[in-house]
């Protein structure tokens, strides 16, 4: 139980569980004080010539409370757990209360359309009763989202980031040792990718879905296959092709030397992951790149992006290089 509750905000999760509630028993008492100027049965659905499908009373008023109970758990429940950013679990908060409030403005326009009536096939759903409310509905869920105070609690994030603020304390220049950078093609490949395959793939939807389809998927792998996240820090080099999938991964200590180079692809193979040779390169496209050369013989090409960071990126694989070389020491000189 401790356990669950450090996981949950528990104020947020009574909020959860009652608001629904409290507004499917309001809805049900509404409708039971006004159930005598109600014809029976209800209207449930309308087409252009009038009312279509009819309901009992108890049936409308149950199952729409029902609805509001369960979509209002469905997404307030979405603002519960403390390992969720707190900008998602305000707009779930948010969001949960316009929903619950819509719907219960819509049941309550169908049977505000009914008032008087002896037959609901003369009825309608009140036009008012449903703009008004929707409005309300989301008026309030907008101002719920600003005021929800997301539950701040410690966790293994805050940990992690303490550790990390402690490391570079103890060590000042453990911040130039670390390089985050992503790389991409230029704009124009990707458009002649989408002239390649999309256009196609259009004038394939009508006779051949299902290549059409192929064919899209193709060129979403292509174009993530584009992009590359590299990684530097005192433990070595990692690349990951399309910012996810690790491709290359060099202890520091593997490392003899890194150049920053004007390349161009097709003496590596081409764009994105090759093996050419005793070459390994991942290349988005022409240009900057960093050339390394590993202890074992081995060549590695990755894209630097600009001739700036490819410059930094190399002097910062030189320096952990010679770091790791010397034993965890300052470089060398």
């Amino acid at each position: 139980m401790g356990k669950f509750r450090d996981s949950v905000d528990v104020r947020a999760l009574r909020f959860a569980i009652g608001f629904p509630l409290l507004l499917a028993v309001g809805f049900v008492v509404c409708a039971l004080l006004v159930r005598p100027e109600l014809p029976e049965p209800l209207a449930v659905r309308w087409t252009d010539s009038g009312a279509a499908d009819f309901a009992p009373f108890a049936a409308v008023t149950g199952a729409g409370a029902s609805l509001i109970i369960v979509v209002g758990w469905a997404v307030l429940f979405q603002a519960v757990p403390l390992s969720r950013p707190a900008m998602m679990r305000r707009i779930m908060m948010g969001a949960g209360l316009s929903m619950s409030l819509f719907i219960t403005t819509v049941l309550a326009a169908v049977l505000v359309g009914q008032l008087g009536l002896a037959d609901a096939r003369e009825s309608h759903v009140d036009a008012s009763v449903l703009a008004l409310g929707s409005g309300a509905a989301v008026g309030l869920g907008v101002v719920m989202g600003f005021v929800f105070k997301a539950d701040e609690r410690w966790s293994v994030d805050d940990d992690v980031a303490v550790r990390q603020a402690l490391e570079r304390e103890r060590d000042p220049e453990l911040a130039r040792d670390t390089v985050s950078l992503w790389v991409h093609a230029r704009s124009s490949i990707f458009v002649m990718l989408g002239i390649a395959t999309v256009l196609p793939a259009a004038l394939l939807t009508i006779a051949v879905p299902w290549l059409a389809a192929l064919l899209v998927a193709v060129a979403l792998v292509a174009a993530a296959f584009l992009f590359a996240r590299i990684r530097v820090d005192r433990s070595g080099l990692r690349v990951f092709a399309a910012g996810i999938i690790r491709v290359m991964d060099v202890p520091a200590a593997a490392i003899d030397a890194a150049t920053p180079k004007d390349v161009r692809a097709a003496d590596y193979g081409g764009w994105g992951y090759r093996i050419h040779g005793n070459t390994t390169a991942l290349l988005v496209s022409s240009g900057p790149a960093v050339v390394i050369d590993r202890a074992d013989g081995r060549r590695l090409a990755v894209s630097g992006g600009t001739a700036v960071s490819a410059d930094n990126l190399s002097q910062t694989l030189s320096r952990v290089a010679d770091r790791a070389r010397h034993g965890g020491g300052p470089p060398a000189p």
